[in-house]
């Protein structure tokens, strides 16, 4: 009896930290039931996946997070990591320490060669957290081998890898999960959103920001020795044989990586790979497209090779074929101030950053995606969901959307119940190869200053150019193996 009070006073007491978090009650109630329908799952340590991890890491390593973040499938012993690798030495040695001061006592990171990982006996399945111009190869190449896959967003660095990749999914049959982690996390807030605007509480959509941030600036950055213990060749890869580059916090390597063309597609490959898949989540157009692509502002990007070349700030407009725009922005979105409200009627104060404790504004430069409907505006972040009516947040629905079967709350525990079940996971190969492609062909649209049609089943534009830009050559001997 005390059991059962002590367990009904927790879910009470879960039940308002989620409702003061912003989430609706009947929501809240929802997502309650799922994470204890998620919580009750155990297993024997013989049937405990073994992951290993390819690019496990810099102290601020992506692969260290997700490792944190799996805390659910781990704890209920579903799941461990047993290996790692990575092209600098150091990454290997500081990501030991972690992992075994994390409690997988028998962690190890021997090598830099992922080939070593993927074909691994004692592994089920792989991580990859590598920089953005290794998932593809590394992520087809376990496939092959045999193992399923959990790899971080943007799914690949081209139109033509992603499509490679969906292909060598459904050659092999084996699971893949992209880590789009706002289909699961932030108290479901996305999946809320999404909800709401496909069981038409806004009406019909007109336009979707997604409000991305710009990207940063370095002007020349000089060639320095490659640190003691990377391999820099391993590090390229299948791109460009260049120099190492050096000056302060400006790099062509750790995580500034992201800045530069040649490895990624800066913001909009970046946070576009969270919020343009969240507006094709919206929309329904998983594994689909918009129609067409242009950019309606920009600014010039660095013109060296030197530096970093992605453009400063930019707008980049989707239109697809009901007639809905999505706009990429680094800012210079439509300005609501404090006019939107949460499920109360109320404006909340601001929970992260340097305004916390005041008022939630949505201004032009706020980071999330704003909808826009005919019958109302919705606006979500990782730190609130708002809209024009408190009722548009307040009121139940009344049917399920169905956006998914099931409710994950954690990406990582649906990629394990998928990799048991051969369910197909949340943000599966046509998902996050899906969306990926979206924000690729923005980045093209952004290079090339043309407005382009696009064919979301063929995969082409209607422009030599543009079309030359879904592929790029690949330095021996990383060629994709499909």
């Amino acid at each position: 009896m005390n059991s059962n009070l002590s367990r009904r006073g927790f879910l009470q007491s879960s039940l308002g930290a989620l409702t003061c978090a912003g989430l609706p009650a009947w929501y809240a109630r929802e997502l309650l039931a799922a994470q204890e329908e998620g919580a009750a799952k155990k297993t024997s340590a013989g049937d405990r996946l073994a992951m290993g991890i390819v690019g496990v890491g810099s102290p601020q390593s992506r692969s260290l997070q997700v490792v944190g973040e799996s805390r659910p499938p781990v704890d209920s012993g579903q799941l461990t990591f047993l290996l790692g690798c990575d092209a600098q030495e150091s990454h290997r040695k500081h990501a030991v320490d972690v992992m075994r001061e994390r409690g997988f006592k028998d962690f190890e990171a021997n090598t830099k060669d992922f080939r070593e990982i993927i074909n691994n006996k004692s592994l089920d399945c792989v991580l990859v957290a590598t920089p953005d111009h290794w998932h593809a190869q590394v992520t087809i190449e376990a496939l092959k081998a045999g193992k399923d896959v959990y790899c971080e967003k943007p799914l690949t660095l081209t139109v033509a890898e992603a499509l490679a990749v969906q292909k060598v999914v459904k050659d092999t049959g084996r699971i893949l999960q992209t880590g789009s982690q706002q289909r699961t996390s932030f108290r479901g807030m996305f999946r809320l959103a999404v909800e709401l605007v496909r069981a038409g509480r806004l009406g019909k959509i007109n336009t979707i920001e997604c409000r991305l941030n710009g990207n940063p600036t370095s002007g020349p950055i000089p060639e320095t020795p490659a640190p003691e213990g990377l391999d820099w060749d391993l590090w390229l890869g299948p791109t460009p044989k260049v120099p190492y580059r050096k000056k302060g916090n400006h790099t062509n390597c750790h995580y500034e990586f992201r800045w530069w063309y040649d490895y990624s597609g800066g913001k909009m490959t970046d946070w576009g790979a969270h919020h343009l898949d969240v507006a094709q989540w919206a929309l329904n157009k998983d594994g689909g497209g918009p129609i067409a692509v242009e950019p309606i502002k920009t600014s010039e990007p660095y013109k060296g090779d030197d530096g970093y070349n992605c453009h400063p700030s930019f707008q980049v407009q989707y239109t697809y074929d009901n007639g809905s725009k999505v706009i990429a922005m680094s800012g210079g979105g439509s300005d609501f101030g404090t006019k939107l409200v949460d499920k109360d009627g109320k404006v909340p104060e601001q929970r992260f950053g340097p305004n916390r404790g005041r008022p939630m504004s949505v201004g032009p430069d706020e980071n999330g995606v704003l909808f826009l409907g005919e019958n109302g505006t919705l606006f979500v972040s990782r730190g609130a969901i708002l809209a024009s009516d408190a009722k548009i947040l307040s009121e139940p629905l009344k049917d399920d959307p169905m956006v998914y079967d099931g409710r994950p709350t954690n990406q990582m525990q649906n990629f394990v119940d998928c990799v048991k079940s051969r369910k197909s996971p949340i943000c599966n190969a046509t998902v996050g190869g899906g969306s990926v492609i979206v924000c690729h062909i923005g980045v093209i649209a952004l290079r090339t200053g043309k407005k382009l049609k696009w064919d979301p089943v063929a995969h082409r534009f209607d422009d030599s150019e543009a079309n030359e830009m879904l592929s790029r050559p690949r330095r021996d001997p990383w060629r994709l193996p499909v």
